[in-house]
């Protein structure tokens, strides 16, 4: 089984070496000391081994995955070089490939996405470009969304920051229910529960637009009409696109300043 590599031991990266070895993961992982505390945690937790430094697990790894904050992107690349060819995979947000083909001269560049629900094996995985070797290493981890081009992954993006804001809206929906008089525990098993029963059906029926499952049980003289035709009447849907708008300018932004330093 081939070495893996990891590069800054943050939080995501922590949830990506849990997951792998919960799913079965028994190649080495080498990784940086940077991070001292959740490294030595990794290190006892998931049979991984600390290097001396990052030159050393890139020399030692056959796929390095790089998970620095990209504003110490040149402070990495000023530290390693990577063989012709050798494999990176790079979960920095709004850093290109052709920013990583610069940093990381003859690396084989990937760019992915993943959230935190690669702890348990349940995570939406964005890898771009179609990347077979990046595909079945962190397959394990979830569902892989494959994309062909760097817009389509900036969009995938976006849909990753939607991730953070639902915990906000399930937030509110509990928060609602508890000061009615329910339990904050049964409120939230309501919120949760509900959202996973769309889930499932709409998983079960691909066929159908999200809307039409919608419109299947929001039929006119249910509660569930009634509710809807208030919240059609609020300016919540142009508030969330609002926000999409925001962070998809943010990355078109760097890009386009990138891209004029070079």
């Amino acid at each position: 089984m081939s070495v893996l590599g990891i590069l800054g031991v943050g939080e995501l990266a922590d949830k990506l070496v849990r997951g792998l070895r919960r799913s079965g993961y028994t190649g080495a992982i080498l990784l940086s000391s940077r991070n001292a505390e959740r490294a030595a945690q990794l290190e006892g937790d998931c049979g991984c081994r600390i290097m001396d430094s990052n030159q050393a697990i890139v020399d030692g790894a056959d796929t390095v995955i790089v998970g620095v904050r990209p504003r110490t992107l040149d402070e990495l690349a000023a530290q390693v070089s990577f063989r012709e060819g050798q494999h990176l995979v790079s979960l920095m947000a709004g850093i290109s490939l052709e920013q990583l083909s610069e940093a990381f001269p003859g690396a084989s560049c990937v760019r992915v996405m993943l959230s935190y629900a690669a702890l348990f094996n349940q995570s939406t995985i964005v890898i771009c470009p179609p990347d077979p070797r990046a595909e079945e290493l962190l397959k394990p981890l979830g569902q892989l969304v494959v994309v062909e081009d760097e817009s389509s992954f900036e969009l995938a993006t976006v849909a990753a920051c939607m991730n953070g804001w639902f915990y906000f809206l399930l937030h509110d929906l509990q928060q609602w229910l508890s000061e009615k008089g329910l339990s904050a525990q049964d409120a939230r098993t309501l919120v949760l529960g509900n959202l996973q029963d769309c889930i499932a059906r709409a998983q079960y029926h691909p066929e159908q637009s999200l809307s039409e499952l919608g419109q299947s049980i929001a039929t006119p003289g249910t509660f569930t009409y009634a509710g809807l035709e208030v919240l059609m009447h609020q300016p919540v849907s142009a508030s969330w696109g609002a926000a999409c708008e925001v962070v998809l300018d943010a990355l078109l932004t760097r890009s386009k300043l990138e891209a004029q330093k070079s």
